[in-house]
């Protein structure tokens, strides 16, 4: 007999659903990161459902579109005592049907990796999550960065464009109220590159990090960093084998890896050379 838990409705999730969000998180040995949740059920859809007992949800997600060329899913989420039910199955199935004909993209951890492949996901691509406590290494970084000021927003959102392959401006518009930091590097010619840093319980996050080259990257982490006491965690695609170096011997630790899964694509859009860091997994 299928689980009475299949017959319970999903419904669109609220900022006023960012408590029960983060005690899902919570009950899933996740931070719960109020906000992080706030952001992307401002500028995402986020689908739910109620316990049958009322007490919290039984699962959740959130999906970003990105317009017809890309949306991506993420924080999937079921509550420890509806475990091994085939929630996780069904809140996916039911999101994927939502949202059927787009290309998707999510990052998998290695425990949620079997289901995405089963759904349809494919791996494209791999992250690796560094922490810890930076430390300077090697020789500065000899290109300058500065505060982003309201003038440098259109210019932005251009460079993010272009780089990230679609246009994310309700996501980026966001970042001077979500953020603690956000810097630029230019040259004579304009923008290129800029990076945020936010908080996220005991640490500040960096993404999302767009830089012309790996230089243009270490400059504007080493200058988020300068600017914080908290211990720094980002997300590098792991290609940028260089930053990664660098990140590590500045006293970043390697803590996991994430795979980055397509449906309906064969890649991310954009240009990943000058893609170092997400602004966050959850939203691609």
């Amino acid at each position: 007999m299928p689980s009475p838990l299949a017959e319970l409705p999903l419904r669109h999730l609220t900022h006023e659903d960012v408590v029960a969000c983060a005690d899902l998180s919570e009950d899933r040995g996740w931070p719960r990161e109020e906000h992080k949740w706030g952001l992307l059920l401002a500028a995402g859809t986020g689908y739910g459902i109620d316990a049958p007992d009322g007490k919290g949800l039984v699962a959740a997600c959130v999906v970003t579109s990105y317009g017809p060329g890309l949306t991506a899913i993420g924080m999937v989420l079921v509550a420890q005592r509806f475990a091994r039910q085939g929630v996780g199955r069904r809140l996916m199935k039911d999101v994927l049907q939502k949202w059927e004909g787009t290309p998707l993209t999510l990052h998998a951890t290695p425990n949620g990796r079997p289901l995405y492949e089963e759904l349809g996901f494919a791996t494209t691509g791999r992250a690796e999550m560094v922490v810890g406590h930076f430390q300077p290494s090697g020789p500065a970084p000899t290109v300058a960065t500065r505060p982003a000021t309201a003038d440098d927003l259109s210019a932005i959102l251009r460079l993010d464009t272009e780089v990230f392959g679609q246009d994310r401006t309700h996501m980026i518009t966001r970042l001077p109220a979500f953020c603690d930091q956000l810097r630029v590097a230019e040259d004579s010619v304009g923008l290129i590159g800029f990076a945020a840093a936010w908080p996220n319980m005991h640490t500040h996050v960096v993404g999302p990090l767009i830089a012309r080259d790996t230089e243009t990257a270490k400059a504007l982490v080493a200058s988020l960093a300068a600017g914080t006491d908290r211990p720094l965690r980002t997300d590098v695609d792991v290609r940028h084998e260089e930053l990664l170096s660098w990140l590590r011997a500045s006293g970043l630790d390697s803590v996991g890896f994430n795979a980055v899964m397509t449906r309906g694509i064969p890649a991310l859009p954009g240009d990943w050379t000058r893609r170092f860091a997400p602004l966050t997994v959850a939203a691609g």
